[in-house]
This record gives structure tokens, sequence and C-alpha cells, in this order.
């Protein structure tokens, strides 16, 4: 019987993961269309990770992280973790959605409005 449990608990956790791991990408996914809209300079070095690049040579860092199941957003005014609910990523500690966030994020520190 733990047997059972456990693999059944060990399936529910790689299910979640890798539902987890489908949205992170296309969030991501979707986040790299409205940077190449506003014509910003990024780079993906790793699967799962954007790195945007301003004049000023300063830089805004998105990444999936799995462990926690969330995205993470550094920035030069801090960093951001957001979970995702209903049909969004909302940042931990405000609750603000990630797209608004990042858009404010990227207008303070590149001086580029981003239209998500």
């Amino acid at each position: 019987m733990r047997e059972m449990l456990a693999r059944d608990i060990m399936m529910q956790s790689e299910s979640n993961e890798a539902d987890f791991t489908k949205a992170a990408g296309a969030t991501l996914a979707r986040i790299e269309q409205v940077l190449e809209d506003a014509d910003l300079d990024f780079e993906t070095p790793a699967d799962g990770i954007i790195e945007v690049e301003f004049d000023d040579g300063s830089k805004i860092i998105i990444n999936r992280h799995g462990v926690a199941r969330e995205i993470w957003v550094a920035a030069r005014s801090g960093g951001f973790h957001f979970k995702p609910q209903d049909a969004g990523w909302f940042d931990t500690k405000s609750g603000e959605p990630l797209y608004d966030k990042l858009a404010a994020l990227i207008a303070a520190q590149g001086g580029v409005m981003v239209r998500s």
C-alpha cells in the first residue's frame, strides 16, 4: 500500500512539473515575442532564461524556477517571484500580474514602453 501511495504521489508530482514547465515555457515564449515587437535586445542563454539588456548595460533577467514552480524576475530595483494562479502569473508579495510588473520594470530601467 505504501508503495502504491508513493508511486501515485511521484506520478502526480511529475505531472505537476510537466504542467508547470509547459505553462512557464508558453509564458516565456510570449515574453520573447513582446520583447521582439518592442525591438529590445535580449538573449536566451539557456532553456527557461531570458536576459534583456539595455543601452546602459543593465539587465533584467527572467527565468523559470522549476523547484519553486515560479517565474523569477531580477531587475535593478529588486527580485520578484511569480506563481501560477488562475489564468496568469502573480507576484507572491504584491499580487501584481507578471506582464504588468515586467512592463513597468522595462519602462523604469530601460525607458521603453512594451505592450503585453
